[in-house]
C-alpha cells in the first residue's frame, strides 16, 4: 500500500498540493476551504469504482444496535480507508431509563444483505431535513459497481393460516404507532424497548404501555410476552414486536401457530440490487443543490458524492481541530461537493461523528486523518468502507 496522510494528533495542516495515493484507484488529499464563518480544512478521498481492485461496502460494528469507532470497524473489516456513516440513536435523554440502542436512522445494506429499514421521519436524530427528503433516502452502490442516490422502503408481511398482517419495521430503534416490526439476529442484544417510544409526530413522546412481542422459530410461534425483550436473537429466530393496534394483532397468535414472515426492500429508482446502502440525506441532485438547504447553521460535516455516472466516488470529511471547528453549512457543503465535481451528493452524520481513516505507507491498520471533535474517537453506528484487493 502507498499512502501519505496526516496522522492523528498532528498539527492541523495547511493547504496541501498534489494527490497522495492510498492504493490504485484510491487517492487522498487535504485542502483549505473558505466558509462563511472562517476557513475550514477538508479531507477528501477519491475512489475509482471502475478499478477492479477496489470496492466499497458498509462498515458495521457487528450488529445494528451497536456502536464502534470508524477506525476499529475499518480494521476489523480489512478496509484501507473509510468515513463515518448515518445518523443514529445516540442518546435517550427524552426517555429516562430507556437504553439508547446506537442503531442508525436509515436503511442499511451490507454485502448485499439488508440489515434494517428506516425509522419514521419524526423519530430521527440529526439536523432538520431539507424539504422533500425523509429517512428512506440512501446513498448506495449497486452490484454493477455504480453509486446512486435512492430511496429504500420496506414491504413485508406476517402470514398465518387465517390472516395477513402488514410488517412495517425491520431492526429499527423506533416503530410507527400501531405497527408491527421484526427483529432478527442482525439486531444484536440491545433492548427493544426504545422501539415502542415516541410517536409518528414527536420523538419525545412517551413510551407505549400497549405492547406485545412474539417469538418465531422454525416457522412457529414459540413464546410471547407483553413487554419488549432484550438479549441476542438466535439465528433462524424472528421476534415480532407490536405497539397499540400492532400489539392487538400479535395477541391473536397462539403458541404453536404457523407463521411466515417475509420482508424486502424496494428501491424507488434503481432496478439494480444494492451491494451496500447507508442512510443520511441528499444535498445535491443533477449538479444542483436541493432547495431549502440550511445556510445558517455551521458544523463539522461528512459527505459523500459521485461523478462519472456513479463510477467515481468522493468522500469528504471536515477537520474538527479547534482552528477549523466553525465548519460549514449544509448549503456550503453542497456547493463544495459540486465544485469538487460531484453530480449528486449526500450528507452523512457530522459533528463529533465526522471521522476519516486510511492506511499510511506500509501500515496494516488505519490511522485517523482528520481531527475529530470528540476525543477519544466517537463510536458510531456504521460507516462507508473502501477496500482494496490485489
Amino acid at each position: 500500500m502507498l499512502a501519505g496522510a496526516a496522522l492523528a494528533g498532528a498539527a492541523p495542516a495547511g493547504a496541501v498540493s498534489g494527490v497522495r495515493h492510498i492504493a490504485s484507484g484510491i487517492a487522498y488529499r487535504q485542502f483549505d476551504v473558505p466558509a462563511a464563518k472562517g476557513t475550514v480544512h477538508a479531507h477528501l478521498l477519491t475512489v475509482d469504482l471502475t478499478d477492479p481492485h477496489v470496492r466499497v461496502d458498509l462498515l458495521s460494528p457487528g450488529a445494528v444496535a451497536a456502536r464502534s469507532p470508524v477506525s476499529a470497524m475499518a480494521d476489523t473489516a480489512g478496509a484501507v480507508a473509510g468515513v463515518n456513516g448515518d445518523f443514529f440513536n445516540i442518546n435517550e435523554n427524552q426517555h429516562p431509563g430507556v437504553e439508547a440502542t446506537g442503531a442508525s436512522v436509515g436503511p442499511a445494506i451490507a454485502h448485499g444483505r439488508v440489515l434494517k429499514s428506516a425509522v419514521p421521519t419524526a423519530q430521527r436524530f440529526g439536523p432538520a431535513l431539507p424539504p422533500g427528503t425523509d429517512t428512506t433516502d440512501v446513498f448506495g452502490v449497486g452490484v454493477d459497481r455504480r453509486a446512486r442516490l435512492d430511496r429504500l422502503t420496506l414491504f413485508g408481511t406476517v402470514r398465518t393460516r387465517d390472516a395477513t398482517l402488514a410488517l412495517r419495521g425491520l431492526n429499527q430503534y423506533a416503530l410507527a404507532q400501531g405497527s408491527v416490526g421484526a427483529y432478527t439476529a442482525a439486531w444484536g442484544s440491545a433492548s427493544r424497548k426504545r422501539a415502542t417510544c415516541g410517536s409518528d409526530s414527536d420523538r419525545a413522546a412517551g413510551c407505549s404501555t400497549d405492547t406485545y412481542e412474539v417469538r418465531i422459530r422454525a416457522g412457529k410461534v414459540v413464546a410471547a410476552s407483553a413487554t419488549p425483550g432484550s438479549g441476542a436473537i438466535p439465528a433462524g429466530t424472528t421476534v415480532l414486536l407490536g405497539r397499540e393496534a400492532g400489539a392487538d394483532e400479535l395477541r391473536t397468535l397462539f403458541k404453536g401457530e404457523r407463521v411466515t414472515v417475509r420482508e424486502r426492500m424496494v428501491a424507488s429508482a434503481a432496478r439494480i440490487p444494492y451491494r451496500f446502502a447507508v442512510g443520511g440525506y441528499p444535498v445535491l441532485r443533477d449538479g444542483r443543490p436541493l432547495a431549502g438547504l440550511n445556510g445558517t447553521a455551521s458544523a463539522v460535516r461528512t459527505a459523500v458524492g459521485y461523478a462519472n455516472d456513479g463510477r467515481r466516488l468522493l468522500l469528504l470529511a471536515l477537520d474538527g481541530a479547534v482552528a477549523y471547528r466553525s465548519g460549514m453549512t449544509i448549503a456550503e457543503v453542497a456547493d463544495e461537493m459540486r465544485q469538487l465535481g460531484a453530480v449528486d451528493a449526500f450528507s452523512l452524520d457530522g459533528g463529533g461523528s465526522t471521522t476519516m481513516v486510511a492506511r499510511t505507507a506500509g501500515a496494516t491498520t488505519v490511522s485517523v486523518l482528520n481531527h475529530p471533535t470528540d476525543s477519544p474517537e466517537r463510536a458510531v453506528a456504521n460507516g462507508i468502507g473502501v477496500f482494496w484487493k490485489p
